[in-house]
């Protein structure tokens, strides 16, 4: 009896301490499926520009911009070439064509004030109204031009100054990210970029671009002694010819004169000649 008591409690013990080990064992969480990260999209690289970009160059945006003067202030070293496209009214026909144009676009060659304080001096005030217009015009391409895409032009280059390659040729040459531009005057290098965006281009330039006719070679005048003297032959000749002309009518009128007083005499003489016949 004992042993079926005994046997009996037994197994309730075990039943008991199964049951308890069960409830008691964590419930294994589900695995989380593993994710696997998005395979990049391949980019196409950007071209390379040729030219840097200024440390204090304004943000460039996709708006064209008012006032191209707002631009070259904020770049702090174009007081001199604000001041020539303010005197010689380019600035405001400039930005009515670019808030005008549809496409196309502007691109404007800057130079800084050290590079115009390196003309000669005077040079700018020696120069009148229309030929500082033109060496304005000279600095403006009519069309944007990428700071990537200057080994795409064709030389010479055309400018809203014109293009004649006899007076006004500007021709550009890019190597890695080097540009300059010479003019057959002076050869200037691209420093770095003012301003871009998808319609106007502001590059800054080294030097100012002289145009060749600036420079053109004329016939000089002659001088005022040099000019009597080339007219003086020409009255000395026809003074020479009047005086040849005189003595020979004076020559003619002596001739004339001698034989008339032949004509005289020879007629005196046959008078006589008759009288004497008759008297004797």
């Amino acid at each position: 009896m004992k042993q079926v008591t005994f046997f009996f409690f037994f197994s309730l013990f075990l039943l008991f301490s199964s049951t308890l080990s069960i409830s008691q064992a964590p419930e294994s969480s589900p695995k989380s499926p593993k994710k696997t990260p998005p395979t990049p999209k391949a980019t196409a690289p950007s071209p390379k520009s040729l030219v840097p970009t200024l440390p204090e160059s304004p943000d460039s945006t996709d708006s064209v911009p008012d006032d191209i003067t707002t631009i070259l202030k904020k770049a702090k070293t174009f007081s001199v070439l604000i001041r020539l496209l303010k005197t010689t009214e380019i600035m405001s026909s400039v930005n009515s064509q670019l808030i005008t144009a549809k496409n196309g676009g502007l691109t404007i060659l800057a130079p800084d004030d050290s590079a115009f304080s390196s003309l000669k001096a005077g040079f700018l005030n020696s120069l009148d109204e229309n030929k500082k217009i033109e060496l304005l015009q000279f600095h403006i391409l009519p069309q944007y031009v990428a700071s990537s895409n200057f080994d795409s032009l064709s030389n010479p280059v055309q400018t809203i100054a014109g293009k004649d390659p006899t007076r006004l040729p500007l021709n550009v040459y890019a190597s890695g990210n080097n540009v300059s531009l010479s003019t057959g005057v002076v050869t200037a290098s691209v420093v770095g970029v003012v301003y871009t965006d998808n319609k106007l281009a502001i590059y800054h330039l080294d030097k100012v671009l002289l145009p060749r006719d600036f420079f053109a070679t004329k016939a000089p005048a002659l001088a005022p002694t040099l000019a009597a003297a080339a007219k003086a032959p020409k009255a000395a000749n026809k003074e020479n010819s009047s005086a040849d002309d005189q003595d020979q009518n004076d020559q003619d009128q002596g001739k004339s004169g001698a034989v008339r007083l032949c004509g005289i005499l020879g007629t005196t003489l046959m008078s006589f000649v008759a009288v004497a016949m008759i008297w004797s």
